[in-house]
C-alpha cells in the first residue's frame, strides 16, 4: 500500500548553517495515528512545517496522497489539516464564522452539515455563536482543531495539541482523535505527554537533533525494549549486597530493605528462579515480591540517553 505521507531524504538548513532536519525518511500509512516524540529542539515542528509546506526544504521530497508538496502543492495541501502550537484566532469573530472562513480558504463550497458535525464532535456546538475571545484556552484549542477539519482533510497534524490543557479536556481530545481514525483520517501528533502517545498512537516515532531514531509499532516497541523490575522486600534489612548475589541486574535499595532485580521480558529465561535460590543460600528471608513494567517514558528517555552517549 502506498503511504499517504511519504518523506524522502528531507533536509532543512537555516541561514547560518543550522541543520534542523538531517535526511529524514518517513512513511505514514492511511488511517494510522503516529506520535512523534522528541526533546525540545529535536526538529518535530520543523518536520511538520516542511511537510505542510510552511517551511521550504533544503533537499528531499514530500508527497501527500501521491502529490508532491512543492510541484503539486495545491492538491497536496488540500489533503492536510494543521493544528499549530500557537493559538491564533480572530478574537471578535464567532466560532461558526471562524470555522466557515477556513473552509472557504480551501476553496470548498458551503457545507453547514459538515461544519455542524465537526463542531458537535468537538463539543463546540453550544459555543458556535460565541466570540473566540470568550472561550477558555482549552476551547480555543478545540476551535483550532475544528478549523483544521473544516475542509475534511485526509491527514491531520497536531503540533502539541494538548499543551496547557487540563486532564479531562486532554482525554476528550484523545477520544476525538480515535473517532477521526474511525473515519479514515490519518493523524500525526507531536507531544511532550508520553501518556498521550501511549494512550492513542498506533506507532511511535522518536526524533532527536533532526534525525529519526526509530519508527515502530507501539506494542512491538514495548515488547522489544521494555524491561521489568522485580522488587524483593526483605524481612530484615542488610547493609551490603552479599558477594554471591553481586551483578549488574541486582541492586540494593538505599535503606537496605529491598533488592531490585531488572530482567528482560523477551528472554527465554528471566533468572528469577536462580536468584531466589541464591537468596535462600545467602540466608536472606523474603517478606514480599512485586513487579513493575517499564513505561514508554522509560524507553524514550533511554533512547535519547543512548544517543547522547554515542
Amino acid at each position: 500500500m502506498t503511504p499517504i505521507v511519504d518523506v524522502s531524504n528531507l533536509r532543512k538548513t537555516y541561514d547560518g548553517g543550522f541543520e534542523a532536519l538531517k535526511g529524514v525518511n518517513l512513511a505514514i500509512e492511511q488511517g494510522e495515528i503516529l506520535a512523534l516524540l522528541g526533546p525540545n529542539g529535536a526538529g518535530k515542528t520543523t518536520l511538520i512545517s516542511t511537510i505542510c509546506g510552511i517551511t521550504r526544504a533544503t533537499a528531499g521530497h514530500v508527497r501527500v496522497g501521491g502529490f508532491d508538496n512543492v510541484t503539486d502543492f495545491r492538491r497536496a495541501r488540500a489533503l492536510i489539516g494543521l493544528v499549530p502550537q500557537e493559538i491564533a484566532l480572530e478574537p471578535f469573530e464567532t466560532v461558526w464564522n471562524t470555522v466557515s472562513l477556513t473552509r472557504g480558504l480551501y476553496g470548498k463550497p458551503r457545507d453547514d452539515a459538515h461544519l455542524e458535525k465537526v463542531l458537535k464532535q468537538l463539543s463546540l456546538w453550544d459555543k458556535k455563536d460565541a466570540r473566540t475571545m470568550e472561550l477558555s484556552g482549552g476551547m480555543k484549542r478545540r476551535v483550532l482543531i475544528a478549523k483544521a477539519l473544516s475542509h475534511a482533510p485526509r491527514v491531520l497534524f497536531l503540533d502539541e495539541p494538548t499543551a496547557g490543557v487540563d486532564v479531562d479536556l486532554r482525554r476528550d481530545m484523545w477520544e476525538t482523535v480515535k473517532q477521526l481514525k474511525e473515519d479514515g483520517v490519518t493523524t500525526i501528533l507531536t507531544t511532550h505527554y508520553i501518556e498521550e502517545a501511549e494512550a492513542i498512537a498506533d506507532r511511535i516515532g522518536v526524533i532527536r537533533k533532526g534525525e529519526i531514531l526509530l519508527v515502530e509499532d507501539k506494542q512491538t516497541l514495548m515488547r522489544r525494549m521494555a524491561q521489568k523490575e522485580l522488587r524483593i522486600d526483605l524481612v530484615q534489612p542488610v547493609a551490603d549486597l552479599p558477594a554471591a548475589l553481586a551483578g549488574d541486574n541486582l541492586r540494593l535499595t538505599d535503606d537496605g530493605h529491598a533488592l531490585i532485580y531488572t530482567y528482560d521480558t523477551t528472554g527465554e529465561r528471566t533468572g528469577i528462579t536462580r536468584l531466589l535460590a541464591a537468596l535462600s543460600d545467602a540466608g536472606l528471608a523474603m517478606k514480599d515480591l512485586s513487579t513493575t513494567q517499564s513505561s514508554l517514558e522509560d524507553i524514550f528517555v533511554g533512547l535519547v540517553k543512548e544517543e547522547d552517549a554515542a
